[in-house]
């Protein structure tokens, strides 16, 4: 009896402190068969496997990266918040993470109202959250933009920055980061502004960057949402230091049958400083969800000339 009595005051004083502050553990299982063979596009994960069949996780053929993350928030009072976000990536293959740094994906926090938000540490690139939002498969591993043209040259994370998120004005957002040149050791700061809208059936966004040496990159795209059909247009330039661009145009669509989705990508360079020769990529990707957590995935690559494919299952929670 005082075992129990003991455990409702733990609950109870528990309870009280979780209605100004809470703690969410989440993350995604996700694991296949495979076979990559990448070609010189710029977005493929560490762990990706050698030109033969075998499993895959968190590797470019996968769906996504394996990952278990914690995100907390607190509420201030007067409509401040103040919170936090670690992720880490794991290889379900072995055990392993996925990189040498523990919480190489996510590692901030943040401070917002109804202001905007402040967010500081490692975190998402304003390039990456522009095509996010009318990427066709998600920002799967296997995207196409994003492996052809690595999230507009500057990569889907930045260390060290300093970002401001605007409010929503009737759909409309801003994004701007920062870093600083003593943090990158180099000569000149990185910049990384997105504008990006989202009403409806309709999301667009338009995205700048400028990494230490390289030229100034940027992507504008967009989708239009009909029901059972969406269709998506980008044109991308991105650079590397080294000032080689690559240049080119996306258009796609996805058409949806109840549980099924099946979608159907291109990419076409009209200039390729990266590999010296242009390109016309394709990805096709057929998606069946089990429940609204779950789904199973197909998807064939065609990246630079090598042909990559994936099969697997995806669970979130």
């Amino acid at each position: 009896m005082k075992k129990s009595l003991f455990a409702l005051a733990v609950l109870a004083l528990s309870g009280a402190a979780m209605a100004q502050s809470s703690v969410t553990l989440y993350g995604v299982a996700d694991a296949g068969i495979g076979k990559i063979k990448l070609g010189s596009g710029g977005a493929s994960p560490a762990n990706d496997a050698s030109n033969k069949t075998e499993f895959i996780s968190s590797s470019t053929m996968n769906n996504g990266t394996t990952r278990v993350g914690v995100r907390g928030v607190e509420d201030l009072g007067g409509g401040l918040k103040a919170g936090f976000q670690f992720e880490t990536g794991l290889d379900l293959d072995n055990g392993n993470a996925t990189n040498s740094a523990f919480w190489a994906r996510q590692a901030n926090m943040w401070l917002g109202g109804n202001w905007g938000t402040v967010k500081l540490g490692r975190q998402f690139t304003p390039s990456y959250l522009a095509t996010a939002s009318y990427e066709l498969t998600g920002t799967a591993n296997y995207s196409l933009l994003s492996n052809t043209y690595n999230y507009v040259g500057i990569g889907s994370r930045a260390n060290s920055a300093f970002a401001y998120v605007t409010p929503s004005f009737g759909g409309l957002t801003g994004v701007l980061a920062y870093v600083t040149k003593n943090d990158l050791g180099a000569a000149k700061a990185a910049y990384d502004v997105a504008l990006m809208y989202g009403n409806g059936p309709i999301a667009a966004a338009l995205s700048v960057n400028k990494v230490i040496n390289s030229k100034t990159n940027y992507q504008l795209g967009g989708k239009y949402d009909f029901g059972n059909f969406v269709v998506a247009a980008s044109y991308t330039q991105a650079s590397n230091q080294a000032q080689a661009v690559r240049r080119g145009f996306g258009l796609g669509g996805t058409a949806k049958f109840g549980a099924v989705s099946l979608t159907m990508d291109f990419t076409r360079d009209t200039k390729n400083e990266w590999t010296g020769k242009k390109y016309t990529n394709g990805l096709l990707e057929a998606k069946y969800a089990l429940s609204k957590r779950t789904f199973a995935y197909g998807a064939f690559m065609r990246l630079d000339g090598t042909n990559n494919y994936g099969i697997g299952v995806r669970h979130n929670f």
